[in-house]
């Protein structure tokens, strides 16, 4: 999932500071994802997907 997350940054040409800042989600949070301590819920990628307007399955899809 991270690595889905972390190609629309680029793509997007985003933070993570940004994301959080614009969504309400913990910078430590991501930075959990990113490290794999946590996966993400599904409350957070919806939050996720209507940000980057992709559908949730975006992120959890092969």
């Amino acid at each position: 999932m991270y690595e889905k997350y972390e190609r629309l940054l680029i793509e997007m040409n985003l933070s993570s500071y940004k994301v959080s800042q614009d969504t309400g989600i913990a910078q430590s949070t991501l930075s959990d994802w990113k490290r794999g301590i946590s996966n993400p819920k599904v409350d957070k990628l919806k939050v996720l997907a209507k940000y980057f307007d992709v559908p949730v399955d975006y992120f959890l899809g092969e």
